[in-house]
């Protein structure tokens, strides 16, 4: 990924040619030619992302190579004001941390991309798009507690009524999806020693729940357990494989 800070940069790939601006960005396709031209002076932030991390959510770097992604786009002034930051305090950040935070950046970086092809494309796969645009942007907010369907339609430039429709036709309903992602992110922070430090309510928080008795509630009926007693589940799991292995476990609450 190419985003320019200052100044402006042209390239050519797969046929396309682009003139990106600052707060512009471009997916570079790296098992393909390119050329690239600098006008003057420029500042380019360059990612290198796996290429199996993008293609799995929008298919072939064919189909977003060398498309200029418009800075001044919602999920794009988003994604280079998060990539821009992270840059600068990674080194701050323990490994575990910064993994989850470029997680969170590539989320915002392939919601970007979505929102551009979605101008490429025909009407039938400009559906699915959206949706995977929708759960992108979800993913990557999921600690906003007032993130919502109307929230979400207007975010991916539908309407509520249109974005529930293409969740239906997936056999889905927004609201239903967002809080099992919600919860599928507690899970996942309660079984993870990096995170063994948070007590349950900040947990909750983080993953956008208002209130930890809220919590409480909706994971023990997706899990049929407690929050406290699934991290007591996951951790005792963790220090039989550590003792296992001669490994030291993990201290949590």
């Amino acid at each position: 990924m190419s985003m320019v800070l200052t100044g402006t940069v042209k390239a050519d790939q797969n046929d396309r040619s682009s003139t990106d601006g600052t707060g512009d960005f471009a997916i570079r396709d790296t098992n393909m030619p390119w050329t690239i031209e600098h006008d003057g002076y420029t500042e380019v932030l360059a990612i290198a992302i796996p290429r199996q991390r993008i293609e799995t959510v929008l298919g072939p770097a064919r189909l977003f190579a060398s498309l200029t992604v418009e800075g001044h786009q919602p999920v794009a002034t988003l994604a280079r004001s998060f990539l821009t930051n992270l840059s600068a305090r990674a080194d701050q950040m323990s490994p575990a941390v910064a993994e989850r935070m470029v997680g969170v950046g590539i989320d915002l970086i392939v919601a970007s991309l979505a929102e551009r092809i979605a101008r490429e494309v025909p009407q039938p796969v400009q559906g699915s798009l959206v949706v995977q645009r929708a759960k992108a942007y979800v993913e990557a907010n999921l600690h906003d507690q007032t993130l919502d369907p109307p929230q979400l339609a207007s975010v991916v430039g539908v309407s509520v009524r249109r974005l529930q429709e293409l969740f239906h036709k997936r056999g889905q309903h927004i609201s239903d999806w967002i809080w099992e992602r919600r919860l599928a992110a507690a899970a996942k922070r309660l079984s993870d020693p990096a995170c063994a430090h948070l007590s349950i309510g900040m947990l909750a928080y983080s993953c956008g729940f208002v209130s930890q008795a809220h919590f409480a509630r909706r994971f023990k009926d997706r899990y049929d357990m407690s929050p406290r007693d699934y991290r007591r589940a996951q951790r005792q799991d963790v220090q039989s494989v550590a003792s296992a292995f001669g490994l030291p476990a993990y201290a949590a609450e």
